[in-house]
This record gives structure tokens, sequence and C-alpha cells, in this order.
């Protein structure tokens, strides 16, 4: 499915300013551990198939708040072809928040899509024309909604509810991670 998707370049983009090490220690201030590492894997396995169910709620809170989907638009009009290409690749990174080793490449990647949100690339991938930088506030805020939201389908294939309470707190430290990651092109030189 990855190699179809218009945009997707993973193991293909330049390297992170973020070491291997400073992703370990950002590991460590957020308890990320081996054992969340196992139930992202399960919740990859848990959400593969619920995937499009995941988007279509993301989707419609994003379209539901003009200030949100004001990041798709030119002139206020969204641009559905970008929406519907944005989509796929977030499909893809929610199999690869939950499958993909924390590797350079995964690392890498989390810099390539940093820089797709922040006006030194966004727009460009798609090549269309819409607002030139999604606001540093979003970024950070997305955080909450795109934690909050996941617990329901993490619970629908019947594991128990400590299971599901695990994968959760995983999928969070791990969203918290990669949203941190995204946030260096908005960081002062040496702050990050």
């Amino acid at each position: 499915m990855s190699e179809q998707i218009k945009g997707y370049s993973y193991g293909q983009v330049g390297q992170s300013p973020v070491s291997i090490a400073d992703l370990e220690l950002l590991k460590k201030t957020v308890l990320f551990t081996e054992e969340d590492e196992k139930y992202l894997h399960l919740a990859g396995d848990v959400l593969k198939d619920q995937t499009a169910q995941v988007l279509d709620l993301w989707y419609g809170f994003v379209g539901g708040n003009e200030h949100l989907v004001y990041y798709f638009t030119k002139n206020g009009q969204p641009n559905m072809d970008y929406l519907t290409a944005v989509r796929a690749r977030f499909g893809q990174w929610i199999m690869d928040l939950c499958n993909r080793s924390y590797d350079q490449n995964w690392l890498n990647y989390q810099h390539e899509i940093a820089l797709r949100h922040h006006s030194l690339k966004k727009n460009r991938t798609d090549g269309v024309e819409a607002v030139p930088i999604i606001h540093y506030r979003y970024m950070v805020a997305f955080i909450y909604p795109i934690t909050a939201t996941i617990k329901g389908f993490l619970a629908n294939k019947g594991h128990s509810t400590e299971t599901v309470e695990a994968m959760y707190a995983a999928w969070f430290k791990a969203v918290t991670i990669t949203v941190i990651l995204w946030t260096y092109p908005y960081i002062n030189q040496n702050e990050f």
C-alpha cells in the first residue's frame, strides 16, 4: 500500500538534525519503554482494518473547524485534492507510528513531516497552493484529539481493559514524541 501513496517517501529523505541519542532521551523523558513498543505493535494490528474510520473521525474534526481546515485552503476554499493526498499519508502515519522501528529512517521521516508542516516545505509535496504554514500552536494542540479519539478504536477487538489502556498509553507517548519532533523547524537554532 505505502508504495502507492503519493508523496510517501519513507527511507528516501534527508538526515534529521535530531540524533538517535536525542531521540532516546525523548523516549526516556516520556517513559517510553520496550513494553510500549510491544503495545504499539498490538495497536497497529488492532487499527490496521480501522484506519479509514479513524481518518473519517479525524477529518470530520478538522473539517468541522474552520480554523483547522484553513490550512488546506487558498483564498478560503478547501483544496479537496490536497486533503485527499494528505489523508492517505496520514493513514500510513498511523501504521508507521505503530509498526516501524524508531531508528534513523523513522527519525529522518519525522523530520521530513516536520518540514512539510512548516513554511520550509508546506504545499511542495502535493504541488498545491495553500496557506504556507501550519502554525505551531495547532501542531501541539492536536496531540489531544489524536490521542483521546483513538481509545474507542483500540477497544474494538475484545482486548482486556488493561491491554487497551497499555495500547492507549503507548500511543499517547508515541504521538507526543512524534509531535515534538515535528516542531523542530519552529524552534530557534540551539533551542530545540
